[in-house]
């Protein structure tokens, strides 16, 4: 028998930086009053909520069921681990400035580490929200390293507003910090490794200013500015009689280790990317409820999902449909789609054209 779907319970987390709005903006039960910066839907501790999984963690059913759940390529690429790591993030406050190395790096440096390459999508903003994205001009070791002991590191950063739909990737080596009032969703290579270089001198719980890693971001950051700040959607999916994409799918972002794409649900969607047991796809809703069904013809199973809910698709080859719940409010329902992608599917490499 095939895998049935994963519903996790995602892993909230407090930080310096965080708020309330997990709640506001997806449905998020919140501790009250708890600055909760980050909520890791697929963390490896996430526990399940649905049977037959009920209450095993993420972590310990991907090392029970190996490439069966996260797929040959995923596991091609990542070994054998989970792939990625979703997260909801509520910047109430402005994020460090940071930076992350590349795979080789953290392989070499941080014990076999994997690196961290990221996508947000911007799900809220408010205050005139901004981002650092890169820098500004072209700059050196030399400088940047002078003026983190000036404090003077953000007159070298470029900064860029952003509203609800923008899509940027922050590729291993880019400068990068989120600004205060925004809520987004993360996808990442499954890593945790960020050095910092700027942090406002804010100081941790037991009063001691937060740690910098300056060498290490030094040694791993692109000091050319980006030639992109906001990805360019592509629509993809089959078209109906007028040409029309019929399923409103929108392919937001592409690396070699992630994929993923937009879907509005105005009528039911039925996910046809990576069936082929080549890579697990993690759903999650961003808007709305719905209802997910699979399995055979004759015997169906389904799973009701709310505003804010993940679940872990198994790689195995199946059929996941998924069927606006019914909304007082005529809400039409939002999901985010991540999967580790075929770099030769042609809606990749349309997505990749219209990037350049």
């Amino acid at each position: 028998m095939s895998l049935d779907p994963i519903v996790l319970r995602g892993t909230l987390h407090e930080t310096i930086w965080g708020g309330q709005e997990l709640s506001a903006v997806l449905g998020k039960k919140l501790p009250p009053g708890a600055k909760i910066g980050e909520s890791w839907e697929t963390a490896l501790d996430a526990v399940a909520t649905n049977p037959p999984y009920d209450g095993r963690t993420l972590g310990a059913l991907a090392q029970e069921l190996g490439e069966r759940l996260y797929g040959t390529r995923a596991r091609a690429i990542f070994g054998d681990r989970f792939p990625l790591l979703i997260k909801f993030l509520d910047a109430h406050a402005w994020l460090s400035v940071q930076v992350h190395p590349d795979d080789a790096y953290a392989a070499a440096h941080e014990n076999g580490k994997l690196g961290k390459t990221e996508a947000w999508r911007i799900l809220a903003t408010e205050n005139n929200a901004q981002i650092i994205h890169g820098f500004a001009r072209a700059t050196n070791r030399e400088e940047v390293a002078q003026a983190i002991q000036n404090n003077t590191l953000e007159s070298l950063a470029y900064y860029m507003p952003v509203h609800p739909g923008d899509v940027v990737l922050n590729v291993a080596g880019t400068l990068h910090a989120t600004g205060a009032g925004i809520v987004l969703y993360e996808i990442q290579e499954y890593s945790d490794v960020t050095y910092r270089l700027y942090d406002y001198g804010r100081k941790d719980a037991n009063g001691q200013p937060r740690p910098l890693h300056i060498e290490q971001a030094l040694n791993v950051l692109d000091y050319e500015p980006l030639k992109q700040h906001l990805q360019r959607p592509v629509a993809v999916g089959s078209r109906d009689q007028n040409g029309m994409n019929d399923q409103h799918e929108q392919l937001l972002v592409v690396d070699k280790h992630f994929a993923l794409l937009e879907a509005v649900l105005s009528d039911g969607y039925t996910l046809r990317r990576a069936t082929d047991g080549a890579s697990c796809q993690i759903v999650s809703v961003i808007g709305g409820n719905v209802d997910l069904s699979w399995g055979a013809t004759n015997a169906p199973k389904g799973i009701a999902l709310g505003s804010g809910e993940t679940v872990v698709l198994p790689a195995e080859p199946s059929i996941f449909h998924f069927t606006p719940a019914e909304e007082a409010d005529d809400t039409v329902p939002r999901l985010l789609v991540a999967w580790v992608p075929d770099l030769t599917d042609p809606a990749v490499q349309a997505w990749r054209a219209a990037q350049e």
